[in-house]
């Protein structure tokens, strides 16, 4: 059942509530996803309150993740903070120095008596956010990775068989020189979010370091690693691409003149997120999408390893009461529920959390149905994770990813070379982390 059908019948379940709803202890869940998706998010928390009378969610919107972040920070600051937080996953080394502003999940549950396996949640997804001792901090919610998208139709118009998406990134350009020559498409392909997908996905996927220390997991006095030879000659090869025509740059932060090119079939192959799916399908009805794994250089040693997570964990902030606290704790029970989670996965297309959603999809006949879907569940469990493939840690890293997108427009404007701009990268993201560094030590 979809969760905005659930929702509908919790709604009249919780109006049948009459006044027992005024002595529900209520729960604050600020949240950064608009649109759809922000329907959706508050479609879990309505079918949530349906299931039990003692507890209500209120999920409130608050923009941007960065923006959502900040207000909780001033929020708290001022003692005016909700009881949870939805933080994307750069912000989890800002959370983490942050003692005494949050409740641990693990440490939550258990106050709560409420039974709690780790070990049930994909290794790749609960990896990112627990301590060194494996304690889970935070509770995943929206965790996705970026796949590649692209244009069955063009690929057949030019030449090309529509069931096989490119593996390298020979045939990356190889295609999409063939593309071209066919005029089936003016450009081979576009990006978003060239830090997520072209740095931080690219070196966990050739299995380069991203930063010292284990990326930033071992602790703070981390350093950035990105300038090696292996993300050099890729940032040379999309620079050059882009001047050749090949790639068409779709802009920083999340890209967003990335989707456009791809919708309306000037680019052929698109790499986002495996959340972007319902808008692509959404806003694709002339063509038919294909869906394959990220593209590697085949000549690195140890490529393809396992893509990286993006998307956001819920926070618990403390000061709540023990009513508060116990009423989190039964939320986080039922969001990572196999049947909630499967349903959430489905309809937005991102990653199953525990391997028992993955497993209920399989059942439903969700992948049979909907081919492309498990992509990203094949790609960011190929491999055991590495110390290089984990995921990555790193204070003040909102900024920095904000330092990669200047340095890549200076490197596609001419103003410097792929090992200028990433030896910037890490020049200037070096002293943001020895900041950080000194404010929480």
């Amino acid at each position: 059942m979809d969760i905005r059908k659930l929702a509908a019948l919790g709604a009249v379940s919780t109006l049948a509530l009459g006044t027992a709803a005024a002595a529900q202890t209520q729960i604050d869940w600020w949240h950064a996803m608009g649109g759809e998706l922000g329907e959706k998010t508050e479609a879990l928390a309505t079918a949530f309150n349906a299931t039990q009378s003692e507890f209500v969610v209120v999920p409130s919107y608050r923009g941007s993740y960065t923006e959502t972040m900040t207000a909780a920070i001033a929020a708290f600051r001022a003692g005016e903070q909700p009881d949870i937080v939805q933080v994307f996953e750069v912000g989890t080394g800002t959370m983490m120095a942050a003692e005494g502003a949050i409740v641990p999940v693990y440490q939550l549950m258990a106050d709560a008596g409420v039974a709690f396996d780790p070990s049930a949640f994909l290794p790749a997804v609960v990896g990112y956010y627990t301590d060194p001792q494996g304690n889970m901090l935070s509770m995943p919610f929206n965790s996705s990775t970026p796949i590649l998208y692209y244009n069955r139709n063009v690929f057949e118009a030019a030449g090309l068989d529509p069931d096989t998406p490119p593996a390298t990134w020979a045939e990356v350009e190889a295609f999409s020189r063939q593309i071209m020559e066919s005029g089936a498409a003016e450009c081979g392909f576009t990006t978003g979010w060239v830090s997520w997908v072209q740095l931080e996905n690219f070196s966990a996927w050739h299995n380069q370091q991203i930063g010292t220390m284990e990326n930033g997991f071992a602790g703070m006095e981390t350093e950035l690693t990105v300038n090696g030879p292996v993300q050099v000659r890729h940032w040379e090869n999309l620079a050059r691409w882009q001047e050749e025509g090949v790639f068409q740059y779709g802009g920083p932060g999340g890209g967003n003149d990335a989707p456009p090119l791809f919708y309306a079939q000037t680019c052929a192959m698109y790499m986002n997120s495996s959340a972007s799916r319902a808008g692509v399908l959404a806003n694709t009805p002339d063509f038919e999408v294909g869906y394959g794994m990220l593209p590697y250089y085949d000549d690195v040693e140890g490529a393809p390893q396992n893509s990286i997570i993006g998307g956001a964990t819920l926070w618990v902030l403390s000061g709540g009461s023990d009513e508060e606290q116990r009423g989190v704790a039964e939320f986080f029970r039922f969001l990572s529920s196999p049947e909630v989670q499967a349903q959430w996965h489905q309809d937005t297309g991102y990653l199953p959390i525990t391997q028992a959603a993955y497993d209920l999809s399989t059942e439903q006949g969700y992948y049979a149905a909907n081919p492309g879907a498990d992509i990203s569940i094949q790609q960011i469990t190929l491999n055991e994770p590495t110390p290089n493939s984990k995921g990555l840690r790193f204070g003040n890293y909102v900024q920095i990813r904000g330092i990669i997108d200047e340095e890549f427009q200076r490197l596609l404007a001419g103003d410097v070379d792929a090992q200028g701009a990433l030896d910037a990268v890490v020049a200037r993201g070096n002293a943001l982390i020895r900041d950080f560094e000194a404010a929480n030590n």
